[in-house]
């Protein structure tokens, strides 16, 4: 398990921390977060905007991502 999420938040050789992946990885928990917390508290809760919040955070991180390709270590 722990080999699986190296390999998601390192870069290309698996080693270096990529911080646009740290970022995907930490807005998306408070995205859900608060979707939960929402939901346990009985307050109104849009799936239209939590789709929207996840749309944005992955459109936003997998640009960036895409803008750094060429600076990662081999």
């Amino acid at each position: 398990m722990k080999d699986i999420i190296s390999q998601i938040l390192t870069g290309k050789d698996n080693q270096t921390n990529d911080i646009a992946r740290w970022s995907w990885l930490i807005s998306l928990a408070v995205v859900i977060g608060l979707a939960i917390y929402e939901v346990m508290n009985h307050a109104g809760f849009s799936i239209r905007e939590f789709a929207e919040s996840v749309g944005i955070i992955s459109g936003a991180h997998g640009a960036a991502v895409m803008m750094k390709k060429d600076t990662e270590p081999q």
